[in-house]
């Protein structure tokens, strides 16, 4: 190639170049209109808010007896007042959020809002697949942990513990200010397990570890396909719950029992009981070798107690869901028996109707 050619090449990439420098002028515009769009909306949403407040302050002064007819108009304004806290919550979902103070911590003041949806839902379900893996991949290091007694093994698999509670914090932290309900106990249980996980750890091989060390792999081995067949159940019934439209996008799997995962959970309740009792059963042991044989260290206690407080606040979450979703499944249950009698009390009704009309059509035939 000669080197009027190579010029001519050069010129044309110039021509492209432009076009890039003012492609990338344009999109710098963008964002600065994003950035003026997105505080527009922030201040808009706290005006609603405060004035919303007021609103709400004043319609206390009804609250003694009042006619009918204010009375229905108190009514709807705090109906309207729902609807619009609603409505601002939705609006808040598309744009950027802070971070909680443990992101803050861990990660300093980054912004961490994913504001396009498809891409939450993206994280989210990379979320998932990470859980998955890790859990086999657990399930196999436990297994190894069966077989083999050698410290390097033990402690790449605590370590893998470590970590993979550490990732999963931060993972839920991010979620969370995306837009995911996970709250409550089972993201205080990620943090518990993380701590566990630290103890273990730092915990010296010893005479108290090994009489601990196979039962705490066994415990491994059960929870990791425990959590396999949970997270299977869950991801199906996430899917289709989410196709009917009665959950968000951004919900996700658990490690352990909540509301929405009634349905069909009749043959996984049992398995997750027996894990519960499995850390009762933990805690009791490592209670007793705290005291024989002598000389425990402080790791032998505190394991104790934190493997207490998750088989007491796993059970209690259960035990506080479970009746719950039995007393709304008997409310459906006798909803839908008085819809039934209803229906089927119209029908007589109707047929009753429609025999006597029948009956008189005949009586006046005759009387022609």
């Amino acid at each position: 190639m000669d080197i009027d050619s190579l010029k001519n090449e050069w010129e044309e990439l110039n021509k492209e170049f432009t076009e890039l420098e003012n492609c990338n002028r344009r999109y710098i515009e963008l964002l600065e209109q994003l950035h003026s769009r997105q505080q527009i909306c922030f201040n808009e949403i706290k005006h609603q808010r405060y004035r919303m407040n007021q609103i709400t302050a004043s319609l206390r002064q009804f609250k003694g007896p009042v006619d009918v007819e204010v009375k229905e108009k108190v009514d709807e304004l705090q109906k309207m007042t729902l609807k619009r806290k609603a409505q601002l919550h939705e609006i808040e979902q598309s744009l950027p959020a802070k971070s909680g103070r443990y992101l803050q911590i861990i990660l300093g003041d980054v912004n961490v809002s994913i504001l396009n949806r498809n891409d939450k839902v993206r994280y989210k379900d990379d979320y998932e697949k990470f859980k998955l893996i890790l859990n086999v991949i657990g399930l196999i290091m436990a297994f190894f942990n069966l077989i083999f007694n050698y410290r390097a093994l033990e402690l790449a698999f605590i370590f893998l513990l470590v970590w993979y509670y550490c990732t999963l914090t931060i993972r839920e932290s991010i979620l969370k200010v995306n837009g995911s309900r996970i709250k409550g106990w089972w993201r205080a249980h990620h943090f518990i397990s993380t701590v566990a996980a630290g103890v273990l750890l730092v915990w010296p091989q010893g005479e108290h570890w090994q009489i601990f060390r196979m039962q705490f792999m066994y415990f491994n081995v059960y929870i990791s396909i425990v959590q396999y067949l949970q997270f299977g159940y869950q991801k199906g019934l996430l899917y289709r719950l989410k196709a009917l439209g009665e959950r968000h996008n951004m919900d996700i799997t658990i490690e352990g029992f909540h509301s929405w995962m009634w349905r069909g959970l009749s043959f996984l309740l049992p398995f997750l009981f027996i894990g519960y009792w499995f850390q009762a059963y933990n805690a009791w042991t490592l209670y007793k070798l705290a005291f024989t044989p002598p000389d425990a260290p402080w790791h032998v206690s505190v394991m104790s107690g934190l493997f207490l407080l998750l088989f007491v606040g796993n059970m209690a979450t259960t035990l506080w869901v479970v009746p719950e979703k039995i007393r709304e499944r008997s409310k459906e249950r006798y909803r839908l028996l008085s819809m039934g009698k209803s229906m089927k009390l119209r029908r007589e009704v109707k047929q009753f109707v429609c025999t006597n009309a029948d009956a008189c059509w005949h009586f006046l035939s005759l009387a022609e």
